[in-house]
């Protein structure tokens, strides 16, 4: 198998890798770099130009796995794109959205070459869509030569999949984003046990430790109290979240929570992307049983839509519960305009529930101290950290000792590293190395080509 990792940046980013096994070429994911704006930010097409691509898996619906697949699928009008049932569903939404964005991006900061791609093509390659069903071997045959592909569930969200490939006497796997614990809507990753002769695996939380007892019912329950404890003393609490799994996963745990007479009573806002994939994700339960959610919980939550024009700086009084993106409170963004609105305040909380980028403003709040001067520069605000700043651990992604223990039994010949920061990756290099010193461990320079 030849092997290139086309994510030029590295690390967690525009993934997307190209694989040639046998006959067949193979693109797993064309994401976009949510840090780096405009065409930059893509994965390096340029590599695999010229090539005869048969077939695009993609693993899941996140905009660092599936921003450029149009890109990817405009060069390559031969190959066929297959992912999981629900992906299938949620894909097109998830583009639109994205096609949104980069049209707004163009205009408020002049991002040249945006949109990557238009709605209308987006429309017109929908028929190139497959949605295939977990567990389920499927024969491709290419050009050349023919493989078997499985998708297996892989946790993380609605969708995820983990992509098992057989050719010949070959046994390839890899893993995608994956999260082993089951969350309140999506049960965990469920991967087959035993060998294969290389695996390709994520390493995003390969440089931290869980802090012992943090487990996620634990950080539920801890969540459910300080939810309380902000309302009770007349403050609002905010949760940035991510659209895509996270808010679904929160409003069913705060449903269940004022059903049983855990939560208190008062308002809840939520609004945008992630409101209307609430029907999406009705959808799949409906369909694939992938997902146990109802779009029920807004009407018990009693949803109201957060304001539509929000004065940055000016705290909103409301004494209620906002769930609104961005996850990691990226500019201009409605998490990012609430948090200015509520940071002076010591009543209110702010409560992170995902990965933030330590550079993101998010992650740059979550470093800061209490009683420190915190600049929202697009805003034009500067706010003293008066308001409680927590961190819940929610992750979407597997502990890294639990990735360690399936790589390990895998006994894989080759391990390739993908989808981690640098320090991430040296963790994952140096503990499989230890346990598998017959295993060539790569972690793979972009653009490289490697034969495994």
């Amino acid at each position: 198998m030849k092997l290139t990792d086309l994510n030029s940046a590295g690390g967690i980013g525009a993934s997307a890798m190209h694989l040639e096994i046998g006959g067949i070429n193979i693109l797993i994911d064309s994401g976009l770099h949510p840090k780096i704006p405009g065409p930059e930010g893509m994965p390096d097409l340029g590599k695999i130009r010229g090539k005869h691509i048969d077939l695009i898996i993609v693993t899941h619906c996140h905009l660092d796995h599936i921003g450029s697949v149009p890109v990817a699928m405009r060069e390559h009008p031969e190959a066929a794109v297959v992912m999981s049932q629900p992906s299938r569903i949620l894909i097109e939404r998830m583009l639109h959205n994205s096609a949104n964005v980069m049209l707004r991006q163009r205009d408020e900061s002049g991002i040249q070459g945006y949109p990557l791609f238009t709605h209308d093509e987006i429309d017109r390659m929908a028929g190139r869509f497959t949605g295939f069903p977990f567990n389920t071997p499927r024969l491709f045959r290419g050009r050349n030569d023919e493989i078997e592909i499985t998708l297996h569930p892989a946790g993380h969200v609605a969708g995820a999949a983990a992509v098992e490939i057989r050719h010949k006497h070959r046994h390839i796997f890899i893993t995608g984003d994956v999260l082993f614990e089951n969350q309140r809507i999506l049960p965990g990753a469920r991967f087959p046990a035993g060998h294969f002769d290389t695996l390709i695996t994520e390493t995003t939380r390969g440089s931290t430790e869980r802090p012992a007892g943090k487990d996620r019912l634990s950080e539920i329950t801890r969540l459910i109290a300080a939810i309380n404890d902000t309302i009770k003393r007349g403050g609002c609490f905010l949760i940035p979240v991510f659209a895509l799994g996270r808010l679904q996963e929160l409003l069913t745990v705060l449903a269940d929570a004022r059903k049983f007479g855990h939560l208190v009573d008062c308002p809840v806002y939520a609004s945008g992307l992630g409101m209307d994939i609430v029907d999406y994700f009705d959808q799949i339960a409906r369909k694939t049983k992938a997902l146990t959610f109802s779009r029920s919980v807004v009407k018990d939550l009693k949803i109201k839509p957060v304001p539509r024009k929000i004065n940055a700086g000016q705290d909103p009084k409301t004494n209620a519960i906002y769930l609104v993106g961005s996850g990691m409170m990226v500019e201009r963004t409605p998490s990012y305009a609430l948090a200015s609105c509520m940071l002076g305040n010591a009543r209110n909380t702010i409560g992170f529930v995902g990965f933030c980028d330590p550079d993101s403003p998010g992650g740059k709040l979550l470093a800061s101290k209490h009683g420190e001067e915190f600049l929202f520069e697009t805003a034009n605000v500067t706010a003293k950290i008066n308001a409680k700043v927590e961190r819940f651990e929610l992750s979407g992604h597997a502990d890294r000792e639990e990735l360690l223990e399936f790589a390990v039994q895998t006994e894989a010949r080759s391990i390739i590293l993908v989808h981690g920061d640098p320090d991430a990756r040296k963790w994952f290099e140096k503990e499989l190395t230890t346990r598998m010193p017959s295993t060539k461990v790569i972690d793979p320079v972009p653009g490289q080509l490697y034969q495994v």
